[in-house]
């Protein structure tokens, strides 16, 4: 069986390292291979200032080529990744029902793409606008760590990576167990 293979996406800068990297490393370990995508080719850099290489940008990604969708947060997730391109991607994604998972602000691109209407999820609530936001596209706001529904995880931020890894990993490897 062909190892299964997960694309992050991460904004060129700005994304957060801890939800990136702690996700990253436990799908490494579980045998998943990680692939990173960004609006810009090259090195992406971090809110920490640290940087991981982008293996391609967003308008290259091919959904088919991906068993798993993750959107990292951070402050430049929605300077850089909330338009039309990630919308397409996500918009694909779900229609492949391919599992998708967003941290943090990246929950509201989701949302914004459409794909979280009449769904539970969760994310940053840092400025007391998620749920209005939520709201507005029909999801249902959890006020819980990491949510899932279906095919689709959320989570709050860095303090919920390890737990988002978590269920990415259990929803992935349920999905290799249907072949």
């Amino acid at each position: 069986m062909a190892t299964k293979k997960v694309l992050f996406v991460v904004a060129s800068s700005g994304y957060q390292s801890i939800e990136y990297g702690v996700p990253k490393k436990l799908l490494e370990q579980a045998g998943f291979t990680v692939l990173t995508a960004s609006n810009m080719p090259g090195t992406a850099v971090a809110k920490d200032e640290s940087t991981t290489p982008v293996d391609l940008v967003l308008s290259d990604i091919v959904v088919a080529d991906y068993d798993g969708i993750i959107f990292i947060g951070g402050p430049g997730a929605l300077e850089h990744l909330d338009n039309e391109i990630s919308y397409a991607i996500i918009n694909n994604a779900a229609e492949a029902q391919k599992p998708l998972g967003a941290i943090c602000v990246a929950t509201r691109i989701l949302a914004r793409a459409g794909v979280l209407k009449d769904k539970q999820a969760t994310g940053w609530n840092g400025d007391n606008e998620l749920g209005a936001l939520y709201k507005k596209h029909g999801v249902y706001y959890v006020p819980k760590d990491v949510v899932q529904d279906d095919t689709i995880v959320t989570a709050t931020g860095p303090d919920a990576a390890r737990e988002f890894a978590e269920h990415i990993i259990t929803m992935l490897q349920e999905e290799e167990g249907e072949w």
